[in-house]
């Protein structure tokens, strides 16, 4: 049931799983997925007395798409969605929108970042960038690679999940989305420096993209940044992990909204 589709409202232009009472916490996915991809950490969230607001990326889930111009078009409508004190948690893409928004200051009490990268190695940044360029925005989206890079060759309910949600993106969404991932190198040390409210960096041991190294020079770079490495976890670790992220998250949360 984790990751059976919920129902939507529309906020500020995008779809969005709006989830409970109290402070608020944002979740936000990373490319390809959507909202249900936090289906783990909803009623975690929930029972501990928060409101989860989990929009759907813009052209993901049931947002609708519409041309972007880099990482600007998926930020600006997930700041307007933020009308009070919030804590932004983002994973992968989410993250890089997620620490952005903080950086740039406004309603934001915590920032937590899942799986994100921060200044990738030239091997990184040129397997990416040809995933990228290799996508042609008009074919379906053909998932398998990435779930072999996501969860190996590990049949589970958790791939299963992934594996229906890309292929539900419409090509020109993901083509898009991607991209502007691929051509990021995460935020700059500038924008984590402006980050001043607490920050946490949260990724797998096992993680070859986003890795751990990552994680703790983002933090080391925050002023109230920290790192926190899942054991034995790697890039969809909110899904395979979520005890483990969740006990992180709760913690964070509470902290930030205290």
């Amino acid at each position: 049931m984790t990751w059976t589709t919920r129902p939507r409202s529309e906020i500020g232009g995008l779809a969005a799983i709006d989830a409970g009472e109290g402070p608020l916490v944002v979740l936000l996915h990373g490319v390809g997925l959507r909202a249900e991809a936090w289906g783990a950490q909803i009623g975690a969230l929930v029972a501990a007395g928060f409101r989860v607001l989990c929009p759907d990326m813009p052209g993901h889930g049931a947002s609708a798409f519409h041309p972007v111009d880099g990482l600007a078009s998926y930020i600006a409508p997930v700041a307007a969605l933020i009308d009070q004190p919030a804590v932004l948690i983002g994973h992968s893409m989410g993250a890089l929108i997620a620490t952005r928004i903080a950086a740039e200051g406004g309603n934001v009490k915590g920032v937590a970042a899942l799986n994100a990268i921060f200044q990738r190695s030239e091997e990184a940044r040129t397997a990416v960038l040809a995933r990228a360029q290799a996508l042609d925005g008009e074919r379906a989206n053909d998932p398998s690679t990435t779930l072999q890079r996501w969860f190996d060759d590990k049949a589970s309910p958790e791939r299963d999940a992934c594996d229906s949600w890309l292929q539900q993106v419409g090509p020109r969404a993901y083509k898009a989305a991607y991209t502007v991932f691929a051509e990021s190198d995460g935020p700059t040390a500038e924008q984590l420096a402006a980050i001043t409210c607490p920050a946490l960096f949260l990724t797998g041991e096992d993680e070859p993209n986003s890795t751990p190294r990552m994680s703790r020079d983002m933090a080391a770079l925050a002023p109230n940044g920290r790192a926190e490495i899942i054991p034995n976890a790697a890039h969809m670790m909110p899904m395979t992990h979520a005890q483990q992220v969740n006990a992180a998250l709760l913690s964070f949360v509470k902290e930030c909204h205290s």
